[in-house]
């Protein structure tokens, strides 16, 4: 097929590069158009951006002009959000109703009614919401978002269980410095110390999963019926968030039931280019999941599980700029293709 026009708006930032690494070579996608700020709109990328990954910047992407974050500069059918929220506000609406799709990586929109909040593993008929979203709002595009970064990691190790009749749930994070940007946290705050409070994050993985979960009634969510608690923590890692859960079911399994049930977890969701084979990996070594060994499993993509034991409690652990922003947005992306969305 011929591969679908993509573009990045805050393409200079962190998010924005990790885009373009996971975009530069995609099968379906092509990367036409990076967007930034106005300081930043007019100059080569290799000018505009200061490259931070360990990836090298490829060639004719750094001799890309940026553009202005508008819909008439930007030649795209699809475009990949790291906005900051308050600048998505009022940027994405433009994009759909000029009629382009938006695959957004910002909290903006994420729990409107009519907006997918998306994690294709979990909930990939909470799609049938763009229609409602179309109707309501007159546009000839739409917006989809994925979740926050911490809640995804655990909102997949949730998916499973959710038969056994999810309760209450529990959850204390360890995330990494990356999740903040490059400039987030100063290293003389975070070197060989523990920062315990990550602003709006706490409230994020304690409504997010409800709605990930719940079930689409041919008009909205019906959002799933069990209370999070969270507790969020910044800590002196560079990449992966590593978050450790206590669930309370109904049907109080065992952690031989549980581990059962996440290892035969299967969406069955075909030939997507970035889903990773096992979404949910799970460890018996009582000493993993950590982040340097296990958040580049699955290109980045999977979740690691680990640390089963009777309660329920675990340990889940993933890449929180792959699996829980840029990677999630185009894994969202491809799923609209699939569904013929885009």
């Amino acid at each position: 097929m011929a591969k679908i026009k993509a573009g990045v708006l805050g393409a200079t930032g962190a998010v924005g590069q990790r885009f373009i690494e996971r975009l530069q070579d995609h099968p379906w996608f092509e990367l036409t158009s990076l967007a930034a700020s106005e300081r930043s709109a007019g100059k080569k990328y290799k000018d505009a951006a200061r490259w931070r990954l360990e990836s090298e910047l490829p060639g004719d992407i750094g001799e890309m002009t940026v553009v202005n974050v508008d819909p008439r500069e930007v030649d795209a059918d699809i475009v990949f959000s790291a906005l900051p929220s308050a600048d998505a506000m009022s940027v994405e609406p433009a994009f759909a109703a000029a009629g382009c799709a938006v695959a957004s990586n910002t909290s903006s929109y994420r729990m409107m009614d009519d907006v997918p909040l998306l994690i294709p593993e979990c909930n990939h008929e909470h799609l049938d919401l763009i229609k409602v979203q179309r109707e309501k709002r007159g546009w000839e595009g739409y917006i989809t978002t994925n979740p926050n970064c911490t809640t995804i990691m655990f909102t997949l190790a949730l998916k499973p269980l959710m038969k056994f009749g999810i309760e209450m749930v529990h959850v204390a994070t360890m995330q990494a410095v990356s999740g903040a940007g490059y400039e987030g946290v100063p290293s003389m705050a975070i070197l060989g110390n523990i920062i315990p409070y990550i602003g709006g994050e706490e409230e994020k993985c304690e409504t997010e999963p409800q709605k990930i979960l719940g079930r689409f009634n041919g008009e909205r969510i019906i959002h799933a019926d069990f209370a999070i608690s969270a507790s969020c923590h910044r800590v002196p890692v560079m990449d992966g968030h590593t978050e450790a859960l206590w669930v309370r079911m109904r049907d109080n399994p065992t952690p031989e039931e549980v581990k059962k049930a996440m290892l035969e977890f299967n969406p069955d969701l075909g030939d997507l280019p970035t889903l990773p084979k096992k979404a949910l990996i799970v460890n018996d070594e009582p000493d993993r999941p950590q982040p340097r060994l296990d958040r580049g499993r699955g290109n980045g993509m999977s979740v690691s599980v680990g640390r089963i034991r009777p309660g329920i409690r675990f340990i889940c652990m993933g890449h929180n700029t792959v699996r829980g922003a840029a990677g999630a947005s185009i894994l969202n992306a491809e799923l609209l293709v699939k569904k013929g969305l885009l």
